[in-house]
């Protein structure tokens, strides 16, 4: 039976979030999930996989944090295990925005139901902006979204400041993977005032489970941080693989670029590392061939499970 991918977050108040993390950390484990699930004051926020029976079994653990009772997730599946481990990290923030004072759980944009999204990106009225990170809207986005450029959701309130200067309509819709992104950038905009301010529910992997093929508005594949790399119409596998150097999407006319060597770099971080980086990352895949050849699993391996032959 195929492995189950769960997404999922809770925006909700846990100000004694570092004692829940040992006991959250040990329900997975027991239950055989491998992931990573992220810890903060305000939140949780996590992607796991495992079986069926593990996967229920970590979301009623999860459930049973403070304020996450009605915690949503969304499931897809995978053929084999897409995570190397289990880990349960502390952070400032289960989503990096990096501004002061902005709380999804008490101001929030408008969620658009995924069958409903169509019709407003196509309002003449609205602007639709993709939230996710410039690598991540380069495999896929939606019909005449805006790509903001950015390199990290941190520079997104930057990007929006200049971009207001010049922006004539009143409807401002956004997406992002899993809609995550969205609660923040949506309360970041109404804290600046934006009266009509829309996020689709669900994400993006949302939309592809739900709206038909023949409907969908959705161009090429959307990027997943784990080993499937990218998903498709109806979240079936997509057709990329990754650098192991920068962990961007590559194609396989990428691989056959004299700019990549596997693991160590590709065309697009080739001029990014030092030459005592690349040394590092050679020295790793050499650890990771050495540890297949005895039959092995090391631990930098993470997700360089081939997809491709």
């Amino acid at each position: 039976m195929p492995l189950i991918v769960a997404a999922l977050y809770k925006f909700a108040p846990l100000p004694d979030y570092a004692e829940h993390q040992p006991v959250l950390e040990a329900a997975c484990t027991e239950a055989g999930v491998k992931g990573t699930i992220l810890l903060a004051a305000e939140g949780v926020n996590g992607t796991i996989a495992g079986t069926r029976e593990g996967i229920d079994a970590a979301l009623d653990t999860i459930r049973a944090l403070p304020g996450c009772a009605d915690l949503e997730h969304k499931e897809s599946t995978a053929e084999t295990m897409p995570f190397l481990r289990m880990k349960v990290r502390l952070k400032k923030e289960i989503v990096t925005l990096g501004v002061e004072g902005i709380d999804p759980t008490s101001t929030v944009g408008t969620y658009v139901e995924p069958e409903d999204w169509n019709a407003l990106i196509a309002d003449p009225d609205t602007v639709v902006i993709d939230t996710r990170n410039d690598y991540e809207v380069g495999i896929g986005s939606f019909e005449g979204a805006i790509n903001p450029e950015t390199k990290a959701f941190r520079d997104f309130p930057d990007w929006f400041e200049n971009f207001r200067k010049t922006n004539t309509k009143p409807k401002i819709a956004m997406f992002c993977t899993g809609g995550i992104r969205c609660e923040k950038s949506t309360a970041f905009l109404k804290s600046q005032g934006h009266e009509e301010v829309y996020h689709l529910k669900g994400g993006i992997l949302k939309y592809l489970e739900t709206v038909p093929e023949e409907e969908s508005k959705w161009e090429g594949e959307c990027f997943v941080f784990d080993a499937r790399v990218s998903v498709g119409q109806g979240l079936a596998l997509g057709s990329y693989d990754q650098c192991f150097a920068c962990r961007r999407p590559i194609t396989e006319e990428d691989k056959q670029s004299a700019d990549y060597e596997k693991g160590i770099s590709c065309p697009a971080c080739i001029g990014e590392y030092s030459e005592k980086d690349k040394a590092r990352f050679a020295e790793r895949q050499k650890q990771i061939r050495l540890a297949r050849e005895r039959g092995e699993a090391h631990i930098g391996q993470g997700a360089q499970a081939e997809k491709k032959p």
